[in-house]
């Protein structure tokens, strides 16, 4: 890939990024594949539209949230993104105030960047 995707692919992370504190629910709809699959620092495994409802519902809420080294590989029309990221929030009941290295792999549909595969690990 070149310059512009690697490019588009940091805006598409900073738009999920605002995405998830703002809970717009419109662009993490866009910015997510139908069939996503999710692996939470917990270890189990979530949807599209299961990630979705936590975020409506107001079960997900994260009131702030920083990035740092962020590594990114291309492989063919896939993006293989990593990063730490530091948050503060809430997950149903749990206070979240954590750092987590996340791999994030996006795909090129006809144009449009959709993230098909997400991971998350805590850092210690």
């Amino acid at each position: 890939m070149n310059t512009a995707d690697h490019n588009r692919i940091i805006d598409c992370e900073k738009r999920l990024m605002d995405a998830f504190q703002q809970r717009d629910i419109s662009s993490l709809d866009e910015l997510f594949h139908e069939d996503v699959m999710f692996v939470i620092p917990n270890g189990q495994t979530l949807n599209k539209s299961q990630v979705l409802d936590n975020y409506r519902g107001g079960d997900m809420y994260m009131s702030s949230i920083t990035t740092s080294d962020l590594l990114m590989h291309f492989i063919g029309d896939n993006a293989v993104v990593s990063m730490n990221v530091e948050f503060s929030g809430h997950y149903y009941d749990n206070v979240i105030n954590a750092r987590y290295r996340y791999i994030r792999v996006w795909k090129l549909f006809y144009g449009h960047w959709k993230v098909i595969s997400v991971g998350g690990i805590p850092i210690t």
